[in-house]
C-alpha cells in the first residue's frame, strides 16, 4: 500500500485538464491496444473546486491480463504499481517527483466494469450541479481540517457524502 501523504487542497488551476490530456496520450503511447479509453476523474477534473494537485486518471482496459503484461511499460514511466489495493477488479498505480511527491494516480478497470459508470456519473454529476461541487468542496475541507497528514483517513472521511452522491448520480443517469 502507498504510504499516506499530507493533504494539501488547491484551488482549481484550468491547466489540470489539459495536464489529464497529455498525461493520457503518453499512457496510450505505452499501453497501445490495451488502453480503450483514458478519464480525468477526481475532484482536479471539476472546474471551480479545490483539489489534492495530484491527477486522477482512469484507464479502461481491454482486460486486466493484458494490462497486467504492459506493466512494465507503466514502470518504466516510473509508474509504481498497487494491484488491486482492495478494489476487486481494478488495478492501482501512482506517479510521484523525485522528491516523492504523488503527481498522479491511474485507476484500472476492465471494460464492462460498473465501477466505469460509477466513477463517471459521480464526476460528471458534480460538473453539471456546481452548488453540490460547492458542497463537496467544504466535506473536502472539512475532512482535511481532522485529517491533514494522512490521506488515507482523509479518503476515509469523505466516503460517506461520495456514497450517497455516487447512488444520485447514478440514479439520475437512469432516468
Amino acid at each position: 500500500m502507498p504510504p499516506p501523504i499530507p493533504v494539501e487542497l488547491r484551488s482549481h488551476d484550468p491547466a489540470f485538464a489539459a495536464r489529464a490530456r497529455r498525461r493520457g496520450a503518453v499512457l496510450a503511447a505505452a499501453l497501445g491496444d490495451r488502453l480503450l479509453a483514458v478519464h480525468h476523474i477526481g475532484s482536479t477534473a471539476v472546474p471551480g473546486i479545490a483539489a489534492k494537485p495530484v491527477l486522477d486518471l482512469f484507464l479502461v482496459v481491454r482486460d486486466l491480463a493484458g494490462l497486467d503484461r504492459r506493466q512494465v511499460a507503466l514502470e518504466a514511466l516510473g509508474y509504481a504499481a498497487w494491484g488491486e489495493l482492495g478494489l476487486p477488479g481494478r488495478r492501482y498505480f501512482t506517479l510521484a517527483d523525485t522528491g516523492g511527491r504523488r503527481l498522479e494516480q491511474l485507476h484500472a478497470y476492465a471494460r464492462g466494469s460498473p465501477e466505469i459508470d460509477r466513477h463517471l456519473a459521480f464526476r460528471d454529476h458534480l460538473r453539471a450541479h456546481p452548488g453540490l461541487a460547492r458542497a463537496y468542496e467544504r466535506e473536502k475541507r472539512r475532512c482535511r481540517r481532522i485529517h491533514p497528514q494522512d490521506s488515507h483517513a482523509y479518503g476515509d472521511c469523505k466516503a460517506a457524502w461520495i456514497a450517497r452522491i455516487e447512488a444520485a448520480a447514478l440514479a439520475s443517469r437512469r432516468t
